[in-house]
C-alpha cells in the first residue's frame, strides 16, 4: 500500500481536492469545518481504478500550521502539489515544495486546482509559472493536470496518473524493524488507546509486544485498522491505526515512536548532513538555535557545524545536531530545521548516536562521509569505530541496514580479521568489535592491570567488578569480553578477580620476615592464637591463598596445621559419640568460647558439620 500526500498554499482547495478524489471530507475537526482551513492533519483513501487501495494525508497550507504539515509529509510516497488556479505560486506553496525537496519526495503530481475559476489564457499562464518554479526542485519533470473539484473535471485525470506514478513507485523496503511515528493519539470507547500513523521498515502484527520510545513504555497491539477494516498485519508503507494495551491515551503523544524492543534508543546528539535552502529567509550559524521536525516530532535544538561558522542560503555542511531532549532517529532519515523567520534547511541523519567531535577534524569529517555514502562494509565499519564495540542488533540500527544484511557483512568482515566477533557465529546479541577497537581495549585492560598490579603487589588480582566498572561495559559484554580475553592470553580469570598472565606475588625479605613473624606467634598457641598480634591485611590475603593460615572470622586466624589438627579432632569425635557441642569443643582444646564458636561456625560454613539446635553433626 502507497501513501499520497498533498502540499500547498493555503485555501488552494487540497481537502476539497482529496474529498472530490475519495469522496471523505479530510477536515475531521469542528474548528476546521468552522475556519475551512485544514488545521491538523486529514486522513483519507482512494481505490485506483487497478483495485488497490492508497491512503491520502491531507496536510494543512497555513504558514502556523507548517509543524503539523511536516508530521504528514514525511511517510508519503507520492506529493500533490496543489497550486490554485485563480492565485498561482505563493509562499506556502515554495516552502512546501522546498520541505519536499529536503525530504527527497521524488515522486510528485502538480495539480492546478480551481480550473472552473479562470479562463483558458489564464491557465496557461499559471501553469507556465508554475512550471518555472519547479526548476531545479525534485518536481522538475513531475506531471501536471488542472482540475476542477466543483465540477469533477479532469479528476479521472488525475487519478490515471497517480495510479501510473505508483505503479513505478518501489514499495517500502521490509527490515524487519517496523517504526511508526505517531501522528495521532485518542481513545476509543470499549478499546482504549488509539494511534495513528505511517507504519516503515517493518510489519506489525496482532498480539506483537511493542515499546514507545523515546519514554520506553511497554504496549501490546490489541488490533489494526486500515481504512477502517481491521487486519491481523500491516505492512510497510501503510498508513495504520494501532489499538494499544498497557498504555493511556495520555502517556503518549504526537513524536513518539511504535517500535519493536531492544533495537532502537532514543538520542540526542546526531550527526546530519545539512543543507540550507537557496531561498532560507537567513543563514544558518554555528551553534544557532532552531526547531527540528524530524517523523512526527517537533523539538528544540541548536545546530554544531563541523566545518563551517557560517551556512549561507544554497551551502551545505556536516553538522552535529543536539535536541533539548531526546528523539528517536535512524541513520538515512530526513529532518528540516525552521525557526521564527521561516523554514531554514534540512538535511539526512548520517549517524543518530553521534560522539562529541572537535572542529574542523579531518578524521570525523572523513567518517562522517564514508557513513553517508559507503559501502555496507565501510559504513558497519566506521559505525564499530565510532561506537568503541557494540551489540549486533544496535550496529545494525546505527547502519540503518536489515539484519540480515548486517549478518553476511559481519561474518564477511570476521573471517577477514577486520571485526572481532565475540561469539562462533554472529548472532543479533553478539557483542563485536573493529580489529583496532578490540586491540584497543585489549591495551587497557593491560594498563588497569598493570596499574593495579604495581599499586597492590600482594593481591593477585584485580576484583572483576573493579574491572568490568572502569571498562564501562554492562556485565552481559563483561562476561564475553573476559571469555575472549583469557583464550588470548590477555588476562587470567581466578575467582571473582583476573591478572596478567605473567603476574605473581613475590614477598620482599622484609614482608617474609613479617610473615614468618606471624606465623610463630600463631603456633605458640595453636588453639587460642594471640589476638593482638596482626599483620598487614594484603600479606593476611597472601598467606591465606598459600594455605599457610585459614581465617574463620574477622579476627580469628589459626594456623593452618592447628586448624587441619582441630578439624581431624572434632570430626573424629562426632563419629564416636554422633555430634559435639561448642562448650565440648572449647574444652576439648582447652581455649576459649569464642575460639571455639568461630571454629563450628567455620565447619558449617566449609560443609564439615551442620548445626542441629545447639549441636554439630557431621553432614
Amino acid at each position: 500500500m502507497y501513501v499520497v500526500g498533498t502540499a500547498g498554499h493555503v485555501d488552494h482547495g487540497k481537502s476539497t481536492l482529496v474529498k472530490a478524489l475519495t469522496g471523505i471530507d479530510p477536515d475531521r475537526l469542528r474548528e476546521e469545518k468552522e475556519r475551512e482551513m485544514t488545521i491538523d492533519l486529514g486522513f483519507a483513501w482512494l481505490r485506483l481504478p487497478s483495485g488497490a487501495e492508497v491512503s491520502i494525508v491531507d496536510v494543512p497550507g497555513h504558514e502556523r500550521f507548517v509543524k503539523n504539515m511536516l508530521a504528514g509529509i514525511g511517510g508519503i510516497d507520492l506529493a500533490l502539489l496543489i497550486v490554485a488556479a485563480d492565485e498561482g505560486v505563493m509562499p506556502q506553496t515554495r516552502e512546501h515544495l522546498a520541505i519536499l525537496d529536503l525530504l527527497r519526495v521524488k515522486r510528485g503530481i502538480v495539480v492546478i486546482t480551481k480550473k472552473d475559476l479562470v479562463d483558458q489564457e489564464w491557465l496557461t499562464l499559471v501553469m507556465s509559472d508554475v512550471r518555472e518554479t519547479l526548476k531545479g526542485t525534485a518536481l522538475e519533470s513531475a506531471q501536471m493536470v488542472a482540475v476542477s473539484s466543483v465540477t469533477g473535471e479532469g479528476i479521472k485525470e488525475l487519478i490515471q496518473l497517480i495510479e501510473t506514478e505508483l505503479k513505478s513507485t518501489p514499495r517500502r523496503p521490509d527490515t524487519g524493524r517496523p517504526r511508526l511515528p505517531i501522528d495521532r493519539v485518542f481513545s476509543v470507547a470499549g478499546f482504549g488507546t488509539v494511534v495513528t500513523g505511517t507504519l516503515i521498515d517493518g510489519r506489525l502484527t496482532v498480539g506483537q509486544e511493542l515499546e514507545v520510545l523515546p519514554k520506553g513504555l511497554k504496549v501490546r497491539v490489541r488490533g489494526l485498522q486500515a481504512h477502517k477494516k481491521k487486519v491481523d498485519e500491516m505492512s510497510p508503507g501503510t498508513r495504520t491505526a494501532v489499538n494499544l494495551t498497557g498504555v493511556d491515551a495520555n502517556e503518549l503523544a504526537r513524536g513518539d515512536v511504535l517500535t519493536t524492543p531492544g533495537w532502537l534508543r532514543p538520542t540526542e546528539a546526531s550527526d546530519v548532513k545539512l543543507r540550507v535552502l537557496p531561498g532560507a529567509p537567513m543563514s544558518v550559524t554555528h551553534n544557532a538555535s532552531v526547531i527540528l521536525y524530524i517523523g512526527t516530532s517537533e523539538v528544540p535544538a541548536r545546530v554544531r557545524l563541523l566545518d563551517a561558522d557560517e551556512l549561507k542560503p544554497g551551502e551545505t555542511s556536516w553538522a552535529q545536531v543536539h535536541t533539548e531532549k531526546p528523539i528517536v532517529a535512524v541513520k538515512g532519515d530526513y529532518f528540516i530545521i525552521r525557526n521564527s523567520a521561516g523554514t531554514l534547511g534540512g538535511g539526512e541523519i548520517v549517524d543518530p548516536y553521534g560522539r562529541r567531535h572537535r572542529r574542523r577534524q579531518q578524521s570525523v569529517l572523513e567518517r562522517l562521509s564514508v557513513m553517508e555514502r559507503g559501502s555496507p562494509e565501510e559504513v558497519v565499519l566506521k559505525a564499530l569505530e565510532a561506537s568503541e564495540g557494540s551489540e549486533c542488533r544496535v550496529l545494525a540500527s546505527r547502519a540503518n541496514m536489515a539484519w540480515a544484511d548486517v549478518q553476511g557483512v559481519l561474518q564477511s568482515l570476521a573471517d577477514g580479521k577486520r571485526v572481532v566477533a565475540l561469539a562462533e557465529r554472529v548472532g543479533q546479541n553478539t557483542l563485536v568489535y573493529s580489529s583496532p577497537g578490540w586491540k584497543s581495549l585489549q591495551d587497557k585492560v593491560r594498563q588497569v592491570l598493570e596499574q593495579y598490579h604495581r599499586q597492590y603487589p600482594l593481591r593477585k588480582g584485580a576484583s572483576k567488578e573493579e574491572l568490568r566498572s572502569r571498562l564501562n561495559a554492562s556485565a552481559p559484554a563483561f562476561v564475553s569480553i573476559l571469555r575472549r580475553m583469557q583464550a588470548e592470553g590477555v588476562l587470567v580469570e581466578e575467582g571473582a578477580t583476573a591478572r596478567l598472565p605473567a603476574h605473581q606475588v613475590r614477598l620482599a625479605p622484609e614482608q617474609q620476615a613479617a610473615a614468618e613473624r606471624y606465623l610463630r606467634a600463631l603456633t605458640e598457641k595453636p588453639y587460642s592464637p594471640p589476638g593482638d598480634v596482626t599483620v598487614d591485611p594484603d600479606l593476611l590475603n597472601v598467606l591465606i591463598d598459600q594455605q599457610k593460615v585459614v581465617r574463620c572470622t574477622e579476627d580469628v586466624v589459626f594456623a593452618a596445621s592447628a586448624y587441619d589438627d582441630m578439624t581431624r579432632q572434632v570430626t573424629e569425635r562426632i563419629k564416636q559419640q554422633g555430634k559435639i557441642t561448642v562448650a565440648e569443643m572449647r574444652d576439648m582444646f582447652s581455649t576459649s568460647r569464642k575460639y571455639a564458636l568461630a571454629l563450628a561456625e567455620y565447619l558449617d560454613q566449609q560443609h564439615v558439620t551442620r548445626r542441629v539446635g545447639d549441636e554439630r553433626v557431621l553432614r
